[in-house]
């Protein structure tokens, strides 16, 4: 029995580590757009009009959409409080979800196994082609979000429907986080162990069944433009080089700017990070 609590511990330990991947936080909820209802969480998730907004209209300057998909542990408005605000300074309508939720995290988004997530945001991209009228979109996302969509993409038909696909410190061929996810050996049957707690914690690991199904074949499946921002100073997604991605325009910020420190949750608000993101969709 002592054996079984100390293996629950530990898979609870690394869900709450992974978690802070990128923050916990509140979870937009229900089927419309601009749904306000929440859920309780550890710190109150911020308004941000700019998101889902029912009022923005497509221009001839920018016709496509932009979903943004957030990481682990956090949710929509938390992770895009400030970069939805400044792409849509920048004329583009923006839309987002909280997407992955499970009682066991109230207010986190992105605990749910993967492959349950991808179909929440293919439901969800459908949804905003059907309010815009867009027939494709554009998509940013951040730490689980910049591989979760990847099986969108690859298995469930979305590379027809996302134009261009930029990717923020993904895990793109799984993570260590710094070698503390090496613990698991250690415990004999702990993925069995942690699943009920992060169901996609485990799907994170180099040798999983998720990593290797996704990252079989072609890794950048589709007509899909795919673009890589990673940072050196990243302890969460190690080593830096997994996120890079075959036949994805791979950029790590320190050789653009090497007095750049962010690391992997400040990317949320680094002006490198928001131009180069920029960037790729304008030459979208």
């Amino acid at each position: 029995m002592r054996r079984v609590s100390g293996l629950a511990a530990v898979a609870a330990s690394i869900a709450v580590l992974a978690t802070t991947l990128v923050g916990p936080g509140t979870a937009v909820a229900g089927e419309d757009l601009k749904s306000t209802d929440t859920i309780a969480g550890i710190v109150p998730e911020p308004d941000l009009p700019q998101l889902n907004d029912p009022n923005c209209k497509l221009t001839e300057s920018h016709p496509l959409p932009v979903v943004l998909v957030h990481g682990l542990g956090a949710t929509a408005r938390e992770n895009w409080n400030f970069f939805a605000p400044y792409l849509a300074a920048q004329g583009y309508c923006v839309y987002g979800r909280t997407y992955g939720q499970h009682p066991f995290w109230p207010g986190r988004g992105g605990v749910k196994p993967m492959e349950t997530s991808a179909v929440e945001l293919s439901k969800f991209v459908d949804l905003v082609l059907a309010h815009t009228g867009a027939e494709q979109v554009l998509m940013v996302g951040h730490s689980e979000g910049g591989i979760m969509p990847r099986y969108y993409l690859k298995f469930l038909d979305g590379a027809k429907k996302v134009r261009s696909y930029v990717m923020w410190a993904p895990p793109s061929h799984g993570t260590n986080l710094s070698g503390f996810a090496e613990i698991r050996y250690f415990f004999p049957g702990w993925q069995g162990y942690m699943e009920p707690y992060c169901g996609s914690c485990p799907q994170f690991m180099p040798e999983s069944d998720f990593i290797r199904r996704l990252n079989s074949g072609d890794e950048t499946p589709g007509a899909t433009k795919y673009t890589v921002l990673a940072t050196a100073y990243d302890q969460a997604v190690t080593p830096v080089s997994t996120s890079f991605l075959s036949g994805a325009k791979n950029i790590l910020l320190q050789d653009l700017d090497p007095t750049n420190f962010v690391e992997h949750v400040g990317m949320a608000w680094d002006p490198l990070t928001f131009q180069l993101t920029l960037d790729a969709l304008n030459e979208s």
